[in-house]
């Protein structure tokens, strides 16, 4: 009688390992590409309305509204870089022959108010003025960041070829997911119902919603900053204001990155003797282009999700050290699913929260 218990269980620990092992087995398979398939997946899900049209269009035809899903969304990330890429070369056609020569005659000057600065200003003044003084220096200096700079552009040329094969594979699973995309969701629905009953319904939804969120939120942010910007550089007299409001659109992308942009710029401003167009383009940065940053994104990530906004904050920058770029998504998401936990828990315990004065 007690034999039949312990092989009953001796057969479910077997069955447990040879589970666990196949599962190990295949992530280990898997492992190089489970960053295009998270981007396929985040891509595919938040173009999903694109392709129910896409869907309608073609007669209801699974596979023909997949190829034209996907040749869109191929579409969709190449050509902007592309454009960004024309953009730049010309850019810096125009743009390096002028600091180089503004160097070399020595045109550059530090803005007198900056000795008036209160503790730091003496020390920055006289830093930048025995810089400017030597301007061989600067070149050589310069020219040692160039070198450094071509051995990195060696490294992303390397990259870029990586990075091709990746969206590569991104794109080719996308084509699958757009075709098979409906009948996976309800799969994994029903397997996450199975294993965690009715919770999984509210953990799918936190997921989904913060997802989509997100995406629409950073989106937002970095157009609305670059357009901004773009405006802001055109008054200040900048030359390439559509290439430098690009830039900082790309910038945006990543929370808090757009001062190092149009930072930069009012301080080279400030040097080539600008001194009105420097002050106007620092204010405009900090009063204006900064503070979208603190109104979009809260307001379409927290507002549509009710998760805190710290806490998407928190989420962002984590998931971006975590996971890299794939992390201003990923990071978020993790924690909105143990923000669902909690509240669930929390509901189970009859704990309610209390609405803040």
């Amino acid at each position: 009688m007690t034999q039949a218990p312990q092989l009953s269980l001796a057969r479910r620990l077997l069955a447990l390992g040879i589970i666990g092992g196949l599962l190990a087995l295949g992530l280990v398979v898997l492992r190089p590409f489970l960053v295009p398939l998270l981007w396929a997946a985040i891509l595919v899900y938040i173009t999903w309305p694109l392709h129910r049209r896409m869907f309608a269009l073609s007669g209801r035809r699974a596979t023909p509204a997949a190829l034209a899903s996907t040749l869109l969304l191929s579409a969709g990330l190449a050509l902007p870089f592309l454009w960004f890429a024309a953009i730049l070369q010309r850019e810096l056609a125009l743009a390096l022959p002028l600091v180089l020569g503004r160097l070399q005659h020595g045109s550059l000057a530090v803005p007198a108010f900056i000795a008036s600065i209160p503790l730091v200003g003496p020390e920055w003044d006289q830093s930048l003025r025995h810089t400017l003084a030597h301007p061989e220096a600067l070149k050589a200096a310069l020219s040692t960041s160039l070198g450094s700079g071509m051995q990195l552009a060696g490294s992303v040329i390397g990259g870029i070829g990586r990075n091709a094969a990746k969206l590569g594979i991104t794109l080719f699973a996308a084509f699958f997911l757009y075709r098979d995309g409906a009948a996976l969701a309800a799969q994994l629905r029903g397997a996450l119902v199975g294993i965690l009953g009715s919770r999984a319904e509210d953990y799918l939804h936190a997921a989904g919603a913060t997802t989509r969120a997100v995406v629409y939120g950073i989106a937002l942010t970095a157009v609305a900053q670059g357009a901004l910007a773009g405006l802001g550089y055109w008054a200040a007299g900048l030359q390439g204001p559509l290439f430098l409001a690009l830039l900082t659109t790309l910038v945006a992308l990543i929370p808090f990155g757009t001062p190092l942009v149009w930072g930069s710029l009012s301080l080279w401003l400030f040097l080539n003797g600008q001194e009105a167009a420097g002050l106007e383009l620092f204010l405009w940065g900090a009063l204006v282009i900064s503070w979208v940053d603190n109104l979009i994104r809260p307001w379409v990530i927290s507002g549509s999700t009710r998760i805190p906004f710290l806490l998407v904050f928190f989420g962002v920058l984590g998931g971006l050290v975590a996971f890299g770029l794939i992390g201003l998504f990923l990071g978020p998401v993790i924690l909105s699913v143990c923000l669902a936990v909690w509240r669930e828990w929390l509901g189970r315990q009859g704990i309610g929260s209390q609405p803040s004065d």
